[in-house]
């Protein structure tokens, strides 16, 4: 068995509150997991996310970090306006860069970070790997949610345009941007018959168009379930085939 740890800590980002992530490897890539729509730290691992990845995991070659999420206060706050949800997401994205990231690296200094993340956690996961390429090797992003304007009610502004992806993406003319995004691993898998499908094609030829390389893994029916997520992990967390 693996060894398995969890941080708890008072975040000065999210203002104070209390945050633990749940880390299981001793070493290797660290693959930052996001849970689903409002999912807790344990997600994974409840749902045989790290068992997929077991072998790995023994052997070093790969640590997860379990984050929580804080979506009931953020993007899934129906009672919120759209731009004060931005403003809990924006303080979500400062605890993993400003926090987690460097809590991880002083443990395991392994400077080869992969996102990974499923359904809404796939939001996370291309979000965060597309706003920080220099810091993102890799990101694993499974019938994952591409704009998130589908939450605001279409509305949107300078704040919420630069954690939409969708957005984001296919506005990007600056060069240094450009060059790092490329050197991205993005992969985007997704069933064919899932609801997200369009929106991860769409997303995937555009940055083709922009010379932003990226592999679309299209899988037959819907595909959208951990059976089917467990699966993608084991078969990119490597790197696309």
């Amino acid at each position: 068995m693996w060894q398995r740890s969890t941080y708890a800590w008072e975040s000065p980002a999210l203002l104070g509150r209390e945050t633990e992530i749940v880390v299981h490897g001793h070493g290797g890539a660290r693959v930052l997991a996001f849970p689903t729509s409002m999912g807790w730290n344990r997600e994974w691992e409840d749902r045989g996310m790290c068992d997929a990845v077991g072998e790995q995991l023994e052997r070093g070659d790969l640590q997860i970090v379990c984050v929580p999420s804080i979506d009931e206060i953020a993007w899934y706050d129906e009672g919120a306006h759209p731009r004060a949800r931005a403003e809990w997401h924006a303080r979500f994205d400062a605890w993993l860069h400003d926090e987690v990231l460097p809590a991880t690296a002083a443990r395991n200094p392994n400077p080869f970070v992969i996102t990974a993340g499923a359904s809404f956690g796939g939001y996370h996961a291309l979000a965060f790997a597309t706003r920080y390429p220099d810091l993102v090797s890799r990101a694993v992003v499974m019938s994952g949610l591409v704009d998130i304007r589908r939450l605001t009610g279409g509305w949107t502004d300078e704040l919420i345009y630069f954690y939409n992806p969708g957005e984001f993406l296919l506005h990007e003319h600056d060069p240094e941007r450009i060059t790092a995004l490329q050197g991205l691993d993005l992969i985007l898998a997704v069933g064919r018959e899932d609801t997200l499908h369009q929106q991860n094609k769409a997303l995937s030829e555009a940055l083709w168009q922009r010379g932003i390389g990226n592999a679309l893994r299209e899988w037959d029916g819907w595909a959208h379930d951990w059976p089917w997520w467990r699966d993608m992990l084991r078969r990119y967390v490597g790197g696309h085939d």
